[in-house]
């Protein structure tokens, strides 16, 4: 009888062991904190692909930029540093105009434009990303970017000499057409550079202004809607080959319920966030009509050199949203 218990014990050892070994985790590096809503919506869907595939693939986020800065999450997941991973898309755009068509400015500036233009981008974006041996899986937009400054702006004028916030080409872009100073700050590392003078002004959505809490050094917000900025998140084509069909299959599920769901957050929390600032001390108001002119041609001039930098393929994208 022992024998027969003693084998009994061992056969279920092994097993665990066997299951132990098919499980596999993934560390999901995020940029934002763990309450923004792009951070939360990525826990749901790890959660997700962890419960789809019974446990066999393990999805644990890191979101803060505790595991790797905003800037570094791109490479790390590329080299294999980390499977999974969310970028700001429109950061990489030095690398590939492509990566930046979801922030030419004025060009999509409301949510159902912002679909549109993915849609007209989306195989574009893929292949880029296979080209840096990723696979896309999901995206979910900001709301519409605002202008945050410490004092009164009521044209380009009052910018000028500004130290603002740049956290991809078409924000440092901005900074130069209207003659700021563009300095390069991370989400993560934003309160700080507002806190010691390091910035005084930025471009971004009501809700980096909220999660931040920039009404400690800023005052004003301006709804000028230049863009709405995309999350992508992606994987490291190596891993992914990895997977068995089913997982793989999981994970591109959970990205499509990811993808409506942040969509419709994005929605929701525009408003609040706005609402918020105001709450808060901050002015928030629509742009003077010269500041919003002076801005506008500012657009016109990037997606003049947008479609020069990003040439056939760019044309194609912007050819299939205007139609």
């Amino acid at each position: 009888m022992k024998k027969i218990v003693g084998a009994f014990a061992t056969a279920a050892m092994l097993s665990v062991s066997a299951n132990a070994a098919l499980a596999e985790k993934w560390d999901m590096p995020l940029a934002y904190a763990a309450t923004n809503y792009h951070s939360e919506n990525a826990a749901e869907f790890a959660k997700c692909v962890t419960d789809k595939t019974g446990g066999k693939l393990e999805i644990v986020t890191h979101p803060g930029g505790s595991l790797f800065g905003g800037n570094d999450i791109k490479r790390a997941v590329m080299t294999g540093q980390a499977n999974i991973g969310e970028r700001l898309i429109s950061a990489h755009a030095n690398e590939n105009p492509i990566y930046g068509v979801d922030s030419i400015p004025f060009l999509a500036t409301s949510f159902d434009d912002s679909e549109k233009l993915w849609r007209a981008a989306g195989d574009k974006v893929q292949a880029a990303l296979d080209a840096d041996n990723l696979v896309y899986v999901y995206a979910v937009p900001w709301p519409p970017q605002g202008l945050y400054a410490k004092n009164e702006v009521n044209s380009v004028a009052d910018l000028k000499g500004v130290k603002f916030r740049a956290y991809n080409s078409a924000t440092a872009r901005i900074a130069e057409l209207a003659g700021m100073v563009p300095v390069q700050i991370e989400a993560a590392e934003l309160s700080q550079a507002l806190a010691t003078g390091v910035a005084e002004a930025f471009v971004s959505s009501g809700s980096t202004g909220y999660d931040r809490k920039v009404w400690e050094q800023l005052k004003y917000f301006y709804d000028v809607q230049a863009w709405l900025p995309r999350n992508v998140v992606f994987v490291n084509k190596d891993a992914w080959s990895a997977l068995e069909p089913d997982a793989q299959g999981a994970v591109m599920d959970c990205g499509q319920e990811a993808a409506a769901r942040g969509l419709a957050k994005a929605k929701e929390l525009t408003d609040f966030y706005i609402k918020g600032l105001a709450e808060n001390g901050m002015t928030t108001a629509a742009p003077s009509d010269t500041l919003k002119s002076e801005l506008q041609a500012f657009g016109k001039t990037m997606t003049d050199e947008w479609l020069a930098q990003a040439g056939d393929a760019g044309k194609a994208v912007i050819d299939a949203y205007n139609q």
